[in-house]
């Protein structure tokens, strides 16, 4: 039951990495290699402010912040600069690794005896594992609803309009540059803020923790999707939220089956790789029932 427990408490915090991602990779329809690098700054930033006697709240806020600029950097390198969007991210994630060195001053820093978000006195009550629980959902809660009220504005329609159609949306006199900008500073915020809960939830901040994160909110957005097939954006936002936690639950079944943890970049990759096949797979299924059912009847 604790292994569950965690499993769902870990899916909810990261799903807020593949909240952020689903702003530039599905809306904006943007590979953006930030977060590779975002998604440490984020631990980075808040680890060492809260080592400095920072308050948890004030530093994960502080974590948001330098997402934010991150992203804006990207969005400005691919606008203005006009240099591929992969590349870009590319350019700032490998830039962020340096920075983060700078941040901490070593490549790891440890929270053991420093107060975070889940040191809360009405936390430490409840039973092993319900804490990242309780925080994952008030966090998911408050970002899924700022993001479905933004999204339904005329605002988030323009950011929406650019990313369908950029030709068009420039057409109706949006500002394409500018929402770019702007999506890609809300998706690398959203996973730096990640990046300062999972560090506070697990107890250090390491250079490399950003290693293997793009795969990780893809596997978030890509069973959600197939788990819930055809949704509303605002429910397709929830819906990531959930392959998060389906996700954690099903890597928990893997390793319960004996493997390493060692193979857990493997094991992602894996199951991301049958979930974006199973689509394909469903429609083979689909072409080939009428033609087995023509050559019945023949």
């Amino acid at each position: 039951m604790n292994l569950l427990t965690s499993a769902i408490g870990q899916g909810l915090l990261w799903s807020l990495l593949g909240l952020g991602l689903y702003l530039s990779f599905r809306i904006l329809n943007i590979t953006d290699m930030t977060v590779e690098g975002s998604f440490p700054l984020g631990g980075a930033v808040a680890v060492t402010l809260i080592t400095n006697g920072v308050n948890p709240l004030l530093a994960s806020l502080a974590a948001f912040s330098a997402g934010l600029l991150a992203g804006f950097i990207t969005g400005i390198l691919t606008t203005k600069g006009k240099i591929p969007s992969l590349l870009a991210g590319i350019l700032t994630m490998t830039a962020i690794y340096s920075v983060n060195l700078r941040i901490m001053g070593k490549s790891n820093i440890s929270l053991l005896g420093y107060r975070t978000l889940f040191s809360a006195n009405f936390l430490r009550k409840l039973p092993d594992y319900f804490d990242s629980v309780v925080v994952g959902l008030i966090a998911v809660f408050l970002i899924t609803v700022c993001l479905i009220f933004f999204l339904n504005t005329e605002f988030g329609q323009a950011f929406i309009a650019t990313g369908d159609n950029p030709t068009m949306a420039k057409s109706f006199g949006i500002l394409t540059d500018r929402m770019t900008i702007l999506g890609l500073m809300l998706s690398n915020g959203l996973v730096a803020l990640c990046g300062s809960l999972i560090s506070q939830n697990n107890g250090y901040a390491d250079i490399s923790m950003g290693t293997g994160t793009i795969v990780i909110a893809l596997a978030s957005i890509i069973i959600g999707e197939v788990a819930f097939g055809e949704l509303t954006l605002s429910q397709r936002l929830v819906a990531v939220s959930l392959g998060s936690i389906i996700y954690r639950i099903l890597l928990l079944g893997v390793l319960q089956l004996g493997l390493s943890t060692n193979d857990l970049n493997l094991i992602s990759s894996i199951v991301l790789t049958i979930c974006m096949l199973l689509p394909r797979l469903n429609e083979l299924v689909h072409l080939r029932e009428p033609l087995f059912r023509s050559l019945k009847n023949d």
